[in-house]
């Protein structure tokens, strides 16, 4: 009876999670023509990754009427990654700079190197947005329309993924579309955003310099739900854009994309402990089949198991379309990739190391002295 109410309450999760995603879906786009603030775009760079001279591009590359800045922040003049800065700024000299060095003291590698001397942000909406994240040419446009209102303090943006020919990266990307997105869709139906996606966070610059800076960000590796936190204490709002990002995958192997995956698992369950918990419902599929097998109950068992399927199916194409999913779709990855998703989420109950970049963290540690 347990696999049956957990596979019920599964179904449940996949008729909201479509509801929301079609939702999304149907909002229309927005693209500002009169507010046009001054952005400051600022991209954190460590080492050189597949796609970095296309994303990087892709943000210098605006169709914008206001001013804007990129500026290209690496830790040192070694970086593997600085050659592709540099072509960047020889192609958008009046737009590009570059600042080298890193800010002892912040936990945060990201923030320690957004926020040291030299990349100090000029506009008026400050951009946080990864290096492996590309965009088009209407990119500040859209968020330019997002702070058309003085009650909005920050915005962000869901995003799509982008994987290399290898079906490990094709499973990576199927996560991010069909579970993580979704997810975040059905959150907001609880209440009011509270947290930003690493992808893209905007903040308004005088938000940002009265939550203490950049600085403010880098005592927890979750810097995205630390701003959305802190932008919520001071009673401003975030928007959810309806611009999609998107963002590389680049594993090609299941241990990297095991890693990866189990870190984002074991920070969310850090942040959100009793929501995280039960975040198993969202994997009704694997459920629904174990239940089948399990039981031998095909007059129930069948009858549960094609509602299930169809739903899944439902929520694979529609979020295809919300999220601008241009390649082929792997339907037939959908039971692999929701095994795998469960597996992940049991392992990442039982411990709190996560390694990112190299580096090795723990994810008990991610709350600061203000949380």
């Amino acid at each position: 009876m347990v696999l049956l109410a957990i596979a019920l309450a599964g179904a449940v999760y996949l008729m909201l999670a479509n509801v929301r995603v079609a939702t999304f879906l149907l909002q229309p786009h927005e693209y500002a023509t009169e507010f046009l603030p001054s952005f400051s775009i600022l991209k954190p760079i460590a080492g050189l990754e597949a796609g970095l001279y296309e994303n990087l591009r892709s943000a210098c590359n605006q169709d914008y009427g206001g001013f804007f800045e990129v500026v290209l922040c690496l830790h040192d003049e070694s970086d593997a990654a600085m050659a592709v800065a540099r072509r960047i700024v020889d192609q958008f000299p009046e737009t590009v700079r570059i600042a080298v060095g890193t800010t002892p003291g912040i936990r945060n590698p990201k923030i320690a190197n957004l926020s040291k001397a030299g990349a100090e942000p000029r506009g008026e909406m400050v951009i946080i947005a990864d290096s492996d994240i590309g965009v088009d040419r209407r990119y500040l446009q859209a968020l330019a329309a997002s702070f058309g209102s003085e009650r909005i303090g920050a915005a962000t943006c869901l995003y799509r993924g982008a994987p290399n020919p290898t079906l490990v990266s094709r499973l990576g990307a199927m996560q991010i579309e069909e579970g993580f997105i979704p997810s975040v869709l059905v959150a907001l139906a609880l209440g009011k955003l509270r947290f930003c996606l690493g992808a893209t966070m905007a903040v308004r610059r005088s938000v940002l310099e009265g939550i203490g800076g950049l600085p403010a960000l880098g005592k927890t590796i979750a810097d995205d739900h630390t701003l959305g936190r802190l932008v919520a204490a001071r009673d401003r709002e975030i928007d959810l854009s309806r611009y999609v990002v998107q963002t590389s995958v680049p594993e090609s192997t299941l241990r990297a994309l095991w890693s990866h995956e189990l870190r984002w698992a074991r920070t969310n369950f850090a942040l959100a402990p009793a929501g995280y918990a039960f975040s198993f419902l969202m994997y009704a599929l694997p459920f629904a089949l174990i239940y089948l097998a399990v039981s031998g109950n095909l007059a129930l068992g069948l009858p549960l198991l094609g509602v299930v399927l169809a739903l899944r199916l439902l929520l694979h194409y529609l979020t295809r379309s919300a999220l601008s999913v241009a390649r082929a779709a792997d339907v037939w990855l959908i039971p692999i990739r929701d095994f795998l998703s469960l597996a992940v989420w049991f392992v990442s109950l039982f411990g709190k190391r996560v390694t990112w970049r190299g580096a090795s963290f723990d994810t008990g540690a991610t709350q600061d002295d203000t949380g």
